[in-house]
């Protein structure tokens, strides 16, 4: 692997400040085993899950406040079944003082289970700031979503941000992960370009086994081709290694430019790794800093 520059080695580690995670509401167990290896503060993200109920998404929520860090509660609109469900969940994170921070997303059900058809509509229902929210984390698709024309993720996009604002609610902005670098700052290029300022975190698979990476980017349309993964640093010929972000991130210090794409962060895709993820970026930290 080509050494960093000193200068791309200082923002390799600069984006790595900050960073935020991503688990399950079954994953509380994990977040204890790492407790120790997270810094204190981090953001991470609680997903919405159909297999997971109300009680369990607001216990993990808690647990992450007790544990010293940020809670971000997803929302996902498709699997809300009711206005009053959605409004049950936001009480109990108000009531918890997990509310501050949610990421609201559509959710994988191909047709809503209630009221919610998009992002947008929860943003626009006014329940958010009513219920102690402040900032709301959005989606952003640099490699295109398989379900969704590339110009409706534009439209969408613009008046996501739009209705933040609208309602006086801060906002950022959290890629889908993908294998190429290339893609995603031409992106958040374009996304700058369209007057979009918010910060932009930049999803990253944490290190996973391969096996297990390559089904999730299957099921999110990431683009997948040998030569992509390769350029990723993973063997498809050794699907029972592990495979670490670290050419990517070598790759993104190497073209990131603030200037041009702004405040970016990462954000890491657990996949039920919140330990070796934090240890990797421990790691890395130490081995890049000086």
């Amino acid at each position: 692997m080509t050494p960093l520059s000193t200068a791309s080695t200082a923002v390799g580690t600069t984006l790595l400040e900050d960073f935020s995670l991503e688990m399950t509401g079954k994953d509380v167990p994990g977040l204890e085993e790492a407790r120790d290896t997270i810094p204190q503060g981090t953001r991470i993200n609680v997903t919405f899950l159909g297999n997971e109920d109300l009680r369990m998404r607001l216990d993990a929520a808690r647990a992450v406040r007790r544990l010293g860090f940020v809670p971000v509660p997803h929302l996902s609109a498709r699997r809300l079944g009711s206005h009053a469900d959605f409004e049950q969940f936001l009480t109990g994170l108000h009531t918890d003082g997990t509310s501050d921070n949610v990421f609201a997303v559509a959710g994988d059900p191909a047709s809503p289970e209630g009221p919610y058809e998009d992002s947008l509509s929860l943003i626009e229902s006014g329940l958010l700031q009513r219920h102690g929210v402040r900032h709301v984390g959005i989606s952003g698709y640099p490699e295109g979503h398989p379900a969704i024309p590339g110009d409706v993720l534009w439209s969408v996009l613009r008046d996501k941000t739009a209705a933040l604002a609208a309602h006086g609610l801060d906002g950022g902005v959290i890629t889908q992960f993908g294998f190429d670098v290339g893609p995603v700052l031409a992106w958040i290029e374009r996304v700058r370009d369209a007057g979009i300022a918010l910060p932009v975190r930049v999803g990253v698979p944490g290190p996973a086994g391969v096996r297990r990476l390559m089904a999730y980017a299957a099921r999110f349309g990431v683009g997948t081709s040998a030569a992509i993964a390769r350029k990723y640093g993973l063997s498809l010929t050794n699907l029972m290694g592990t495979a670490g972000p670290d050419r990517f991130l070598h790759a993104l210090a190497e073209g990131y430019d603030p200037a041009r794409h702004g405040e970016v962060k990462i954000h890491f895709y657990t996949f039920g790794g919140l330990r070796a993820t934090s240890e990797w970026v421990a790691q890395f930290r130490k081995d890049h800093h000086g």
